[in-house]
């Protein structure tokens, strides 16, 4: 660049040199060629912050984009999901989910053992109510089965949404947001099937235990059968004497 500022500082000497001889000017074309470094120097510092200030746009704008938020959540339709199975199992009859109350049903019809006071209706009604409780449990768990798979198609449609979404995300903030959206669906799905598996577990709890109820119950109407006296013995009777 130098070289250049050189030629073009003695070109314009050349052209000017005539006139300032006639005009008994004189020029000091040290200081000229001194004076254009100095002005391109100027030049290049000015197009240094120009490129900087460009650097610093770009810089700012791709910022903003990193801080825009993504237009788009999918969290009413996970927890409306949700909320459905939770709402099937609240309405499920037979034993409580309660804890506390569920030990006192569970303590009252389906005893280590009967005691005499308990009457023979009474335990025949307690049998009628564990098998409503193991069909109730049974009912609930299909009832969640159900629909776990219409949540299938819900699940499919927002999986697509925030996949097309996170890879079309114009900044970090947009795909970060998106790949959160993404987890709470997994988180979604996860706790629907630990619902899915607790029915099941309850529904299988229930009728081994009613099983057992029933060995309990066959066991005391086969004592009181046999009741508490002598048990009868035969012998041989001799009818004619011999």
């Amino acid at each position: 660049m130098k070289k250049t500022l050189l030629a073009i500082a003695a070109a314009v000497l050349m052209n000017i040199m005539p006139a300032a001889q006639a005009q008994w000017v004189v020029i000091d074309p040290t200081n000229l060629v001194q004076n254009i470094l100095t002005a391109a120097r100027a030049l290049e510092q000015i197009n240094n912050q120009i490129r900087q200030l460009q650097n610093e746009a770009r810089m700012l704008t791709n910022q903003a984009k990193n801080l825009t938020g993504l237009n788009f959540s999918a969290l009413n339709e996970l927890r409306s999901a949700l909320a459905a199975t939770n709402q099937l199992i609240q309405q499920a009859q037979g034993l409580a989910f309660n804890v506390s109350q569920m030990e006192t049903e569970f303590a009252r019809l389906y005893p280590d053992a009967y005691t005499a006071s308990a009457s023979g209706s009474q335990m025949a009604i307690d049998a009628r109510t564990r098998w409503r409780n193991s069909l109730e449990a049974l009912r609930t768990a299909t009832k969640v089965q159900s629909q776990a798979v219409q949540n299938f198609a819900s699940d499919e449609q927002t999986l697509t949404d925030l996949v097309n979404r996170s890879q079309s995300a114009v900044g970090a903030l947009q795909a970060t947001q998106a790949t959160n959206q993404l987890l709470a669906l997994q988180a979604r799905q996860a706790i629907q099937a630990q619902q899915l598996q607790l029915t099941q577990d309850r529904a299988a709890a229930l009728e081994q235990a009613r099983q057992v109820a029933v060995q309990e119950r066959a066991r005391e109407v086969r004592r009181r059968f046999q009741g508490e006296g002598t048990p009868y013995t035969p012998y041989t009777i001799n009818y004619y004497g011999n």
